[in-house]
């Protein structure tokens, strides 16, 4: 019975660890082409492992023990946990690390196609795309190649790729001659390696950053400097309020929602000092002024009534506002006093 290694980790992009490659392979629905275009991505400065949990120091191990191993990787976790950020760092920690990094999207490919743009095939095979063609497993002979979305693969054709993995052979559609598999195959998926079998395989299980909200602050101050640095501005940190806000976001689009959202919220203070306005102006959908004005009472008042142990009296006084009427504010935002004393 084949061995599985398995680990509960996080996928925060930055800090711990890693840089990132220099290309990517995304594939393309065009069936009159090749269906699969190189970009140069160059370094990016988040993509690296970041936090303090338990749950990403588990994830650092599990990725440097992959990384080490010749075994296939699969990476699952809900969408947002940046799966692609873990197998970017799994490739920068292995011996091809100088190499370009391959990337294949497997639900961007047709059907009809997924076998060409794997395995490749002989001339003749698609009639209505003449000529040979290296499928992606033989253009990343020597580096490593991450398949996007592999739970969208056909049936056939992901027994067929597992049969690859297997015996390390590859062959070409429409070929009786074998060759050898060269390149580093992760798996990336939102569901659990199953269909792996008896495959001896490593796999890695993401936690969400609800999960983890101790990387939270981390997370975005490495985020803060990466993009501060590519907008040109001087990083200098979070007002108190931002500082609030990250912390007590519900972030339910996990890491990909944070990137997004501190990104914009540089963009959006002009200066590398980010505040909670801005970080609430970053959502795709802006709130309007009175739902942000809620939101702001929320926090401030949270943050008052936690700074004074939840005594109503003192918190109206740092606020400099009558007791009653802060009161008024308190039962608006729905906030119970009580939860915030020992």
């Amino acid at each position: 019975m084949g061995t599985t290694s398995r680990v509960t980790g996080s996928a925060a992009s930055g800090g711990n660890a890693t840089s990132a490659p220099n290309r990517s392979v995304s594939s393309s629905t065009d069936t009159g082409s090749d269906a699969t275009e190189s970009k140069p991505i160059g370094r990016r400065r988040e993509d690296r492992i970041v936090g303090s949990s338990e749950a990403t120091r588990r994830l650092v191990a599990q990725a440097t023990a992959a990384a080490r191993s010749e075994l296939p990787v699969w990476i699952w976790g809900a969408p947002g946990t940046d799966r692609e950020g873990v197998a970017r760092a799994i490739h920068a920690w292995g011996p091809t690390a100088s190499q370009a990094i391959e990337i294949l999207s497997c639900a961007a490919i047709p059907d009809a196609l997924q076998g060409r743009e794997l395995f490749g095939c002989a001339e003749g095979v698609y009639p209505a795309i003449p000529g040979e063609y290296a499928g992606a497993l033989q253009r990343a002979g020597g580096t490593t190649l991450v398949l996007e979305d592999i739970e969208r693969l056909r049936p056939e054709v992901r027994a067929v790729l597992l049969r690859v993995l297997a015996t390390r052979n590859l062959r070409r559609e429409g070929e009786n001659q074998d060759r050898a598999l060269e390149c580093r195959i992760l798996l990336l998926s939102t569901t659990g390696p199953e269909i792996m079998g008896e495959l001896a395989h490593h796999a890695i299980a993401l936690t969400p950053l609800s999960d983890r909200r101790e990387d939270i602050l981390p997370l975005a101050a490495h985020l803060l400097r990466a993009f501060a640095e590519e907008s040109g501005v001087t990083p200098v940190g979070f007002t108190a309020d931002a500082r609030t806000f990250l912390e007590q976001e519900a972030w339910g689009g996990d890491v990909a929602e944070l990137r997004a959202r501190m990104r914009e919220a540089i963009l959006l203070s002009g200066d590398g000092t980010v505040s909670a306005e801005a970080l609430m102006l970053a959502k795709e959908e802006i709130p309007s002024f009175k739902e942000a004005k809620r939101a702001f009472e929320a926090r401030y008042v949270a943050g008052l009534l936690r700074r004074c142990g939840g005594n109503i009296s003192r918190a109206a006084r740092l606020a400099k506002k009558d007791r009653k009427d802060f009161y008024d504010v308190i039962r608006r935002t729905g906030i119970d006093p009580a939860d915030f004393r020992s």
